[in-house]
């Protein structure tokens, strides 16, 4: 087996789109969690802006869990493929922007020193909703999570995403050096705000003059991206390998659709990212809820009710009697809880969005959308049924319907009764939520709903919601998800 790497590199078929720059320069970022998407998104954008010209934007990689990632990019020089496949149509193209993978468990003090670069203007962040370790409902960091109580009590060796930015930013501070700018590419709403306030209350518990230094000169800009990224699994290497003669351990298969919101506020260097068509904005609040709400909030709900309902890819769930139709009317119930946006056209983006859905060439699976669920749920289905309720009134039928599915799927078995690991931090407590109903469903969503940490304190207090859902999680108890969907196509609701 021969790997991709800066040697075989340009043995690879002409119709595989190479870097055409320099990759041998200081790298101007530092990227935490070096998973797929980054790989599909932001190294993308990058790869484009050095290929047009514009020095001084490498990336420096990082994983803050595992050595996977480095063990897949590092033998290949950073190097790896995206595939974008839409249909019967896949186009191949090498991404250089990447230098290699540090991984932070193995070498901490390392990846301080590369945050501490002098070359280094920008951090990105995609390490997922939990990597910010902040409460879900609250926003707040977590104190009493044994990482972060570990990194305020001794930070020579960070562990947390917070933990090492407040790290990086002390080393530049004591050597005089200007801070980067910190952007957050993960989907929490107000990303940059969120991320600003857990690393200054970090800071704070540190050392009070870092962290009234990072609240005066280091930016914190929040932004949106938005691009489907299905899990690699083994059968797209070996494609991968038939194609090209190499193999490529790092690939990424993703759709043609990207799309990038930054917010427009950079305390170092900043790259020109609006030449690649990114919208640089004063206001990503609006663009990241609408996305949250619309394509994230249906996407959790295809996750947990086509996965209950036996469907492995979003677009099977899709085509599933009663799916097409509970995806618009959630999407009517977030849509109603959204402002105007300047240049954004809510029906032409739900018709993208079902099309992308429905894209059967990238086998987006709903296990891989419902992991984690606990720290999603609060942004893509919570506040838009407390907004929705504060504007109509009324109960969103489809939400109520998504969220019994989520509490199902917490008992780690389908409507067939096959069972699936509930991969997500809080995994324990909603086993012992149902457990400890003792076999009352009623019960069950009652201690679910008593989450505070999901579902702070209000929704558990919400009779007309608790019924609904309820309802819902006891008509999926005795018929099933299908069915419980299928009706809900028949007649715009579901009765138990």
């Amino acid at each position: 087996m021969t790997r991709l790497s800066s040697t075989t590199l340009h043995g690879l078929p002409a119709s595989v789109d190479l870097p055409g720059y320099d990759r041998t320069g200081p790298c101007g970022i530092v990227h935490l969690g070096t998973g797929a998407f980054h790989r599909a998104h932001q190294a993308v954008y990058f790869d484009a802006l050095l290929n047009a010209g514009h020095e001084g934007w490498m990336i420096q990689g990082s994983s803050l869990r595992s050595a996977t990632v480095a063990e897949q990019l590092n033998p290949q020089d950073g190097l790896f493929a995206t595939v974008v496949r839409d249909g019967e149509e896949e186009k191949l193209r090498v991404i250089g922007s990447l230098k290699g993978v540090l991984v932070a468990p193995h070498v901490p003090a390392a990846l301080v020193d590369a945050l501490a670069d002098p070359a280094v203007a920008l951090v990105t962040l995609t390490v997922t909703e939990k990597g910010y370790c902040i409460d879900p409902a609250s926003g707040d960091l977590r104190r009493d999570d044994p990482s972060v109580a570990a990194d305020i009590t001794d930070l020579s060796r960070p562990s947390t995403a917070p933990g090492f930015l407040v790290a990086g930013l002390a080393a530049r501070r004591a050597s005089g050096v200007a801070p980067f700018t910190v952007l957050s590419c993960d989907n929490l709403p107000d990303n940059g705000k969120r991320t600003r306030a857990a690393v200054i209350e970090l800071a704070k518990a540190v050392d009070q003059d870092l962290a009234d230094w990072i609240e005066r000169e280091v930016a914190f800009p929040s932004s949106m991206v938005d691009r489907i990224v299905p899990a690699t699994v083994p059968d797209d290497l070996d494609r991968f390998e038939t194609a090209t003669r190499l193999r490529d351990e790092a690939l990424v298969k993703t759709e043609p659709f990207t799309q990038w919101v930054v917010e427009d506020w950079f305390c170092n260097r900043r790259p020109p990212l609006e030449e690649l068509g990114v919208q640089m904005t004063d206001d990503v609040a609006a663009w990241e809820m609408a996305k949250l709400r619309l394509l994230n909030g249906a996407h959790s709900a295809l996750a947990y009710l086509g996965g209950m309902a036996g469907h492995t890819f979003v677009d099977q769930a899709m085509a599933a009697p009663g799916f097409a139709h509970l995806i618009d009317v959630l999407w009517d119930e977030a849509e109603a809880t959204l402002e105007p946006i300047d240049e954004f056209d809510p029906e032409v983006y739900r018709a993208e969005l079902a099309k992308r859905f429905g894209n059967s060439a990238l086998q987006h699976r709903t296990h891989q959308i419902a992991m984690d669920g606990s720290q999603k749920l609060p942004q893509r289905w919570l506040n838009t049924i407390r907004a929705y309720r504060a504007k109509s009134g009324e109960v969103p039928k489809a939400l109520c319907l998504a969220l019994a599915g989520w509490m199902h799927w917490q008992g780690g078995k389908n409507d067939a009764g096959e069972r699936h690991q509930v991969d997500d931090p809080l995994a324990r407590k909603t086993a012992e939520a149902i457990a400890n109903a003792a076999g009352n469903s009623r019960q069950a969503v009652a201690n679910l709903f008593a989450l505070s940490e999901i579902f702070g304190s209000d929704l558990s207090r919400d009779e007309q919601l608790v019924a609904q859902v309820t309802e819902n999680y006891l008509l999926i108890e005795a018929s099933g998800a299908a069915h419980a969907v299928s009706q809900f196509g028949q007649h715009g609701l579901v009765e138990a």
